[in-house]
């Protein structure tokens, strides 16, 4: 009969882990229809999203219901600490591929009616989308937790993007015709909320490599220079 104390075997675990990165590569592949359709002004690449859609709520079950049944039989705090990472990256590629579809939805939908300045700033935000996804893909293979603050820079782009096509479309100071300004805001919208699930991959990253939060690990390395010599010193000094 089966304990919580029985060890997690080590193939059930790295099933999980892969189960997780094609989570993450799913959700990439959504982001890339995206910029398929948009670069190439033709709506066709946007059937592939809800492939993907379709794919990562699979995994966002088998991983669930794995990780529930896993986490008993942990045999020590990391290897909790790296099932629950699994659980929460997963439900943030699944939230982006809900967002992505909704985009993809709604674009093929008023796809002819887009106007060329909009296609070209949602175009933007899709590539830096992918870019995210790969950053933060590539981040928690590797457990890298450089890369990962990497996907907190691009999203400060995303936020600028969104910003000029809601005063292009909300506020609109130059009183110009604006043809389907409440498509064009809600699309806004999808991506840059696609982009903050994103973010939240690579937080979830920090904090499975380090065990602390984004929050802290920023404020460790702002520092002043001779603070940071110091702290180099003597992690040489450790080391020896």
């Amino acid at each position: 009969m089966e304990t919580a104390t029985d060890k997690l075997p080590a193939e059930e675990s790295t099933r999980i882990l892969d189960m997780t990165v094609r989570g993450c590569e799913a959700a990439r592949a959504a982001a890339a229809a995206l910029v398929d359709g948009l670069t190439a002004a033709s709506p066709e690449p946007f059937s592939r999203v809800r492939e993907r859609e379709e794919e990562l709520d699979t995994l966002d079950r088998e991983i669930n219901e794995a990780v529930t049944t896993a986490i008993t039989h942990c045999g020590s705090g990391l290897e909790a600490r790296e099932l629950l990472a699994c659980l929460k990256v997963v439900i943030e590629v699944e939230r982006i591929s809900d967002l992505l579809l909704g985009f993809a939805n709604r674009a093929r939908a008023i796809f002819d009616r887009l106007e060329a300045h909009d296609l070209k700033d949602l175009s933007t935000m899709a590539v830096l989308l992918h870019k995210m996804l790969t950053e933060a893909l590539e981040a928690f293979s590797k457990r890298d937790a450089e890369a990962a603050l990497g996907v907190l820079r691009i999203d400060a782009e995303m936020d600028r993007l969104r910003n000029l096509l809601f005063v292009r479309h909300i506020e609109n100071p130059e009183k110009a015709p604006r043809q389907e300004s409440f498509h064009v805001v809600f699309m806004t919208q999808e991506l840059e909320r696609a982009g903050d699930h994103a973010k939240n991959v690579a937080e979830e990253v920090v904090h499975l490599v380090t065990g602390r939060s984004v929050r802290h690990l920023l404020r460790s390395q702002d520092k002043p220079d001779e603070v940071r010599f110091l702290d180099f010193m003597r992690r040489r000094q450790g080391g020896r």
